[in-house]
């Protein structure tokens, strides 16, 4: 197995890998809307913006590893306002993804994530 802590990606909030590979697959750690040139700022307001920051979190990790978002086989969503945010994040999601090829997806609601945010996600990859 690698392990990979990509050195341009967002500060760990627990002490874990952004990702770990093993024969091809790749199993990225859930994100956070953090800023990784500046981890201690306040997060972005409201479900899409955090969204749209966790996914670029997502991005330079898989980037950092040679990899990108058509790579993505399935993505957990965490949502801790699960009724208010879900047709928000629906409407955003297809847009981070070419058409017709949506990953595989599983959203739950939370009570809450690490940091206060309202979204978190995780994300399985393959490598070709």
């Amino acid at each position: 197995m690698q392990y990979h802590l990509v050195s341009s990606g967002p500060r760990p909030v627990a002490p874990f890998s952004h990702a770990v590979e093993t024969d091809g697959w790749v199993f990225v750690t859930g994100q956070m809307p953090t800023d990784p040139a500046a981890p201690d700022a306040p997060l972005p307001d409201g479900v899409e913006a955090q969204t749209r920051r966790v996914v670029e979190n997502l991005k330079i990790v898989l980037g950092g590893i040679g990899l990108g978002l058509e790579h993505v086989t399935m993505a957990r969503i965490y949502l801790t306002q699960f009724e208010r945010d879900y047709a928000a994040l629906n409407a955003l999601w297809p847009t981070f993804f070419e058409p017709g090829k949506l990953p595989a997806r599983t959203t739950v609601g939370v009570t809450a994530l690490a940091v206060g945010a309202l979204v978190e996600i995780d994300l399985v990859a393959r490598r070709p």
